[in-house]
């Protein structure tokens, strides 16, 4: 008993590109599933990139202000630094960690 194909499986085209679709499913290198994979880390790439550009812009503000304002270069300099004037006593307490 032989089983009789229809004629359009038999061609050559509908054979070359079921095999086409089986490589690009399977085997290939840019599969769809590698495909949705790297377009998941563009998309975490991207909010990541909104994310620093918003931290530059706000850095690049607070700059601006403590360049043009001397008084409050020098709080920024004593909080962060534990910068002091001449003669000036700098005390720092540390809270104890609670047990």
């Amino acid at each position: 008993m032989q089983i009789q194909l229809p004629r359009f499986i038999r061609s050559f085209y509908f054979i070359s590109t079921v095999t086409f679709l089986i490589w690009m499913v399977f085997f290939d290198s840019n599969d769809f599933m590698t495909q949705y994979q790297m377009s998941k880390k563009l998309n975490d790439l991207e909010a990541d990139k909104e994310y620093y550009v918003q931290k530059i812009a706000e850095v690049q503000k607070d700059r601006t202000e403590l360049m043009s304002n001397p008084e409050l270069l020098e709080k920024y300099a004593r909080e962060k630094y534990y910068m002091k004037r001449p003669g000036e006593e700098v005390f720092i307490l540390v809270k104890k960690p609670k047990k």
